[in-house]
């Protein structure tokens, strides 16, 4: 039955929290594919300009997006709205948290309040993150802990081994391109991802499980949650080669930032996520 289907694979994963499957993956891959095209087009059609710029005051959104699902996985939240706060309704919710707060922002823009719109919208998503994090700081310290020490361990691993791969990028590939900040940035939401992982799994005294298709296979196969690294590289040294191609065929358009963006939210919000959780062991 259709129903059946849909409730397996679909609607009891969101339901008991109980991760992804090879369906709801290329679903929502597929879905990711289809956000990105349209989101383009109404940014184009708006006059917004899609540019370096934008992608970094985005930013503040996607550090939201991981904070917030730490929200639900505290259990502060008891009440159905909970589902909210799981994927794929989680994308959702952020999605409209960060259009309300364009609109708001390139309307003070247009009423002349601020020169542009780019300063207000990534100050409104700074005061959304920071307000997320002061929340679980708060529930750790108060209901569960808060770990110091392996918010610092993870942000090192993620920080050497960003070092690391610039560096073999850099100087043995010689890809000069790799120099741009929004790369780096991309290199690092990854490789941050990989750390909170493999630090999970493999160190951290609660016994973390991945819950994604491939990472979960690879990681059973080795035997080890490091194996999150090379995983990683396989998908990102391909990936910024394909988006510096297209860069230079098509040049800087709005659509090679949003697909830069895209690749950075799918990397660093569950980073986020998984570091927070450790450090508030939940």
């Amino acid at each position: 039955m259709i129903s059946d289907f849909v409730y397996k694979y679909y609607i009891d994963p969101v339901r008991i929290d109980g991760g992804y499957n090879i369906f709801n993956t290329l679903t929502y891959a597929v879905i990711l594919i289809i956000a990105v095209f349209l989101v383009y087009r109404w940014l184009s059609r708006n006059e917004i300009v899609i540019d370096s710029a934008f992608v970094i005051a985005t930013i503040p959104y996607v550090v939201l997006g991981g904070l917030i699902r730490v929200v639900e996985d505290t259990g502060m939240i008891e009440s159905d709205l909970k589902f909210l706060l799981i994927t794929p309704l989680i994308y959702f919710v952020i999605f409209a948290i960060t259009v309300i707060s364009l609109i708001i922002s390139r309307w003070l823009e247009t009423a002349g309040v601020t020169e542009s719109f780019i300063r207000p919208y990534w100050l409104l998503g700074t005061v959304y993150s920071v307000v997320t994090a002061g929340l679980l700081v708060w529930w750790g310290m108060t209901q569960t802990s808060f770990d110091g020490a392996v918010l610092a361990i993870i942000l090192l691993m993620a920080i050497l081994s960003t070092l690391l791969t610039y560096a073999g990028l850099r100087y043995l590939l010689r890809w000069e391109y790799v120099q741009n900040p929004l790369y780096i940035l991309l290199i690092y939401g990854h490789l941050l991802d990989a750390s909170a992982t493999s630090y999970g799994i493999d160190i951290h005294p609660i016994q973390y499980m991945e819950k994604h298709v491939v990472g979960g296979a690879l990681i059973d196969w080795t035997g080890t949650a490091f194996a999150m690294y090379p995983l990683k590289l396989a998908v990102l040294i391909p990936g910024i080669y394909i988006l510096e191609m297209y860069r230079r065929e098509n040049g800087e358009s709005g659509l090679w930032y949003l697909l830069l963006l895209a690749m950075i939210v799918v990397g660093m919000a569950p980073g986020i996520r998984g570091m927070m959780r450790m450090v508030l062991h939940v």
